[in-house]
């Protein structure tokens, strides 16, 4: 995958979801990230994060 770079953190930050769509698309990941940050915007975040620095 590579490494995160600084627009992809951001993006993790402001909308978690569109950070893992940036990074994987439509996959498994992404359907994850979105009902963790509908259920708690705080889960997406670190869930967006993980995903996309691992």
């Amino acid at each position: 995958m590579g490494t995160a770079t600084f627009v992809d953190i951001l993006l993790a930050i402001v909308l978690p979801p569109l950070g893992v769509f940036s990074k994987l698309g439509l996959e498994e990941e992404f359907w994850i990230c979105l009902i963790l940050t509908l259920f708690g915007y705080l889960p997406g975040i670190l869930y967006a994060i993980y995903i996309i620095t691992k």
